[in-house]
């Protein structure tokens, strides 16, 4: 630390299984410089304070995902977090809110991982299609109606910030309903039909109270309460097509 750190209380909310029933609070006096963020403060609580704090980190540029925490009640990456901006404290750190802790700052990721995986995220080819036919080509109009969804890190910051995925954990939530919308809206993708059965379901996108808090908080503008807005209608048009002739119920 240079000459000129300052000092800043972190408080971290604590869980150790084996040791706590709930959590708990526990306060670290840490020296900070201008450039150092609320990921770095932990790091230093962790290399010179207390061996025995878990967090999760991996890039430090906001491009994984993986640090997201909340820091004074608010869903944020911990790595584009300044201490600089959070002066005078304290700073309060606890795992992301309405999801399962592990331990201290780790929550599980595994229901998470359970809906991404549900969506199938990948391009789902609407018919066979050789090599030799070259590549699929798209206009800048028909790029532009998904890229911005496409930016998702799956931080699971917009789940921390969903009142209703905290009252229905069965809730499919923003992230995974913004990346359903990415697929869907894709003109070279053909699994729309399958996706249908989980926009349409009720846990789907009528489970959303458009609250917005999730696009708020998004550290990548995916906006995905905009997608989920989409998504309504595209349930609605679902929904009432059946009933045209020829559909069928």
């Amino acid at each position: 630390m240079s000459e000129a750190a300052k000092t800043i209380e972190i408080q971290v909310l604590r869980y150790r299984p084996e040791q706590e029933d709930v959590p708990i609070w526990q306060s670290y006096q840490v020296p900070f410089t201008e450039d150092m963020s609320v990921l770095q403060g932990l790091q230093y609580i962790k290399d010179d304070i207390d061996g025995t704090l878990a967090f999760r980190w991996s890039c430090r540029m906001a491009i994984c995902g993986s640090c997201g925490m909340m820091v004074n009640s608010k869903p944020s990456l911990s790595c584009q977090t300044f201490l600089r901006d959070l002066m005078p404290g304290p700073v309060r750190v606890e795992a992301l809110a309405h999801l399962p802790i592990e331990r201290d700052l780790v929550v599980s990721v595994e229901p998470f991982v359970k809906k991404l995986e549900s969506i199938k995220p990948y391009i789902i080819p609407k018919e066979a299609r050789a090599l030799s036919a070259g590549e699929y080509l798209q206009t800048p109009a028909q790029l532009e109606a998904f890229e911005q969804y496409s930016s998702c890190i799956n931080c699971m910051l917009c789940y921390a910030a969903c009142p209703q995925f905290g009252l229905n954990p069965e809730f499919t939530g923003p992230a995974v309903l913004a990346l359903l919308h990415r697929y869907n809206s894709d003109s070279r993708d053909g699994g729309r039909a399958e996706r249908m059965e989980i926009l349409n379901a009720e846990e789907g996108v009528w489970s959303c109270t458009a609250v917005g808090y999730c696009s708020e908080v998004c550290p990548k503008g995916v906006d995905p309460a905009n997608a989920v807005n989409q998504n309504k209608i595209n349930s609605a048009v679902d929904y009432f097509a059946r009933f045209l002739p020829g559909k069928g119920a």
